[in-house]
């Protein structure tokens, strides 16, 4: 991102792992904020050593385990009818970076899509085996000769360094006319707005950026995507205000986190400015 013109944001703290402070910089000419400091590629990977950090388990212990299992199985469904809506062709080729534990490119396999997957923790990659879905630990595993009509980000471009490279690498691995489909989280919702430092989708160092929905679609543009549609993620901000909650005040708070979360679904009806977003852009 060249010619930033910076401003400091907010300072969140890890209430996952570390504990550490973090600043959240504006970068003003993209409408994005970045996560400072950036731990270094060989500091990263202690980040995510903790039980809570659930995207990489099929864990169900605790109730906010359940939720999350629960929607995430709601919404597997969901998108693999995105995918299929989008490529009519008998070449249905996917690759899911960032991939967890496989759950999506298993619902997806079922559908006779051809799957591929990148997967940079270890124990994640054993409970996809597990399932009989294969993955490989980083995106230059990927033979460049293999093309894909669909790449898909679930919650996972934020976590990624060399952002602008990375998305270069996924426009390579386009078909023409391919679709790049990516879920993030939006700084700009009312349940960010409300929980500014404790909003759990902020989860620094692991999310080293953090998209607005223009913020996003000047980036992805900058890089010779198109955008087609976004679709709200209704689910995320009820998740988020009950993590939310527990990193502002030490408990739960299940009813407050309902409300707060609702509340920002009716908020998003008028402003589009939902919790998190599903962005499909076209490669061009």
């Amino acid at each position: 991102m060249k010619n930033k013109k910076n401003q400091a944001f907010l300072t969140c703290k890890d209430h996952t792992v570390s504990g550490e402070e973090f600043k959240l910089v504006w970068n003003e000419e993209n409408d994005i904020l970045i996560t400072q400091p950036q731990p270094s590629a060989e500091d990263l990977p202690k980040y995510y050593q903790s039980e809570d950090y659930i995207s990489h388990t099929d864990s169900t212990k605790k109730l906010s385990d359940k939720l999350y299992q629960g929607v995430k199985n709601l919404m597997l469904q969901k998108k693999v009818k995105l995918i299929e809506s989008l490529v009519n062709s008998s070449n249905k080729s996917l690759l899911d970076v960032g991939a967890g534990t496989g759950d999506f490119l298993k619902t997806a396999k079922q559908k006779n899509w051809k799957v591929r997957g990148v997967e940079p923790n270890a124990q994640a990659r054993n409970l996809a085996q597990q399932k009989e879905i294969n993955l490989v630990e980083e995106i230059s595993l990927v033979d460049s000769s293999e093309k894909f009509e669909v790449i898909t980000l679930w919650h996972v471009l934020e976590h990624i360094p060399d952002l602008e490279i990375q998305i270069e690498k996924f426009y390579s691995l386009l078909n023409e006319n391919g679709y790049l489909i990516i879920a993030v989280p939006n700084f700009k919702s009312y349940d960010a707005n409300y929980y500014k430092e404790f909003w759990a989708a902020y989860d620094v160092p692991r999310h080293l950026w953090h998209f607005s929905k223009e913020g996003i679609e000047r980036l992805m543009k900058n890089h010779h995507f198109q955008l087609q549609k976004t679709l709200p993620l209704i689910f995320d901000s009820y998740y988020v205000s009950l993590l939310s909650e527990k990193y502002k005040t030490g408990k739960s708070n299940f009813i407050k986190a309902f409300q707060v979360g609702l509340k920002s679904n009716l908020q998003a009806k008028s402003t589009n400015e939902y919790s998190s977003h599903i962005y499909v852009f076209k490669k061009q």
